[in-house]
């Protein structure tokens, strides 16, 4: 502060619109952004889910079976049906969002969005039919 400078305790009042909470529901976009933000969740639940089944399997058999009985309940069904819809959302968003995240070129040209969000896609069906060969062989 400069010995010039006169100092007040009286700040001007900035005009600010108010925002509604429900901002995120005036548009599609928005309300496609807050469910994919909340996604998060689902992804934590199957994080737990996952540690839940290491621990009962590293515990015994015992402690499968209980797992795989409480697993069954309706509300263990929900969560996981319910989680895995929202994984997919934030997979899809993603996979869309990526062309306007990362730019690839190849010599001076840049490479079209569509072959970036494919790309994930292709990767995707690539890893769940590995997934489903595995489970079929193991069966």
């Amino acid at each position: 502060m400069t010995p010039n400078t006169a100092y007040t305790p009286y700040h001007p009042r900035w005009h600010r619109t108010r925002v509604s909470t429900y901002w995120w529901l005036a548009r599609g976009s928005y309300f496609l952004f807050i469910l994919r933000e909340l996604s998060s969740l689902a992804v934590a639940w199957f994080v737990v889910y996952l540690l839940m089944l290491i621990s009962a399997v590293s515990t015994g058999n015992d402690a499968y079976q209980q797992f795989l009985h409480w697993s069954g309940t309706p509300f263990a069904l929900f969560m996981n049906i319910g989680s895995f819809v929202f994984v997919v959302l934030h997979a899809v968003t993603w996979f869309n969002l990526a062309p306007q995240a990362m730019v690839v070129k190849v010599g001076s040209k840049r490479v079209p969005g569509f072959l970036i969000a494919g790309s994930n896609y292709a990767g995707w069906v690539l890893v769940s039919i590995a997934i489903v060969a595995i489970l079929f062989i193991q069966w």
